[in-house]
């Protein structure tokens, strides 16, 4: 193959970059509901039948298709997981993104759902959602996460080339931290990445403008 300076800067010119390494993106909306003059954080659980993460909380989101932005990917999953139209939702903008570790990346969308979405009459899709519940923003305002942490320690694959690159068998590779926020809420736990999202957030919130 023969090296093209002039093609190369066209597509470095133009090209937005991503993620390293990463082999898929997904995107959720963390959405606001107002009711009443309060406003409430919207969570999922998980059907207990999918094969991932069965029965755990979560935000409305999912794996980016070709094509998609984080926004329109939001949307999507929303409408098919809880059947509230964009048409309800009033995107505010992006959070912090998450690169994480096994190489995806996770893109939160803020917006604020229309209460009236909220009817008796709405029927989550079962076989992704088993319910959804509402937090108050106050709660989340006024109450830390529990924090806990665990070790990520490289394990270097059998057959590694220690000898061709040069180092030792007993080479101090650099240990990692995964910090884990829970935040417990009527017999449930938003943790992980949505407890992750939902510090984030709050961080936000509580940030001066």
């Amino acid at each position: 193959m023969e090296f093209d300076l002039t093609s190369l800067e066209g597509r470095v010119k133009n090209r937005l970059p991503g993620l390293m390494d990463a082999r898929r993106s997904y995107a959720v909306l963390v959405p606001l509901v107002e009711r009443e003059g309060e406003y409430f954080l919207l969570y999922e659980v998980r059907a207990r039948t999918l094969r991932r993460q069965p029965g755990e909380v979560c935000f409305p989101g999912g794996r980016m298709e070709a094509g998609e932005t984080p926004e329109t990917c939001a949307l999507r999953e929303t409408f098919e997981e809880l059947g509230i139209s964009p048409e309800q939702i009033r995107l505010l903008g992006r959070l912090d993104f998450i690169a994480h570790r096994a190489n995806f990346l996770m893109q939160p969308v803020l917006g604020i759902v229309d209460g009236r979405a909220l009817t008796p009459h709405l029927s989550p899709n079962p076989a992704e959602v088993e319910e959804y519940f509402l937090v108050p923003l106050s709660h989340l305002l006024e109450t830390e996460p529990l924090e806990y942490t665990y070790e990520l320690v490289p394990t270097p694959a059998e057959g590694f080339p220690y000898e061709l690159i040069g180092i030792p068998r007993d080479y101090q590779w650099q240990h990692g931290q995964e910090n884990v926020p829970v935040y417990p809420w009527q017999g449930r736990a938003i943790w992980g990445l949505t407890g992750r999202i939902t510090r984030n957030f709050i961080q936000i919130c509580k940030t001066p403008s």
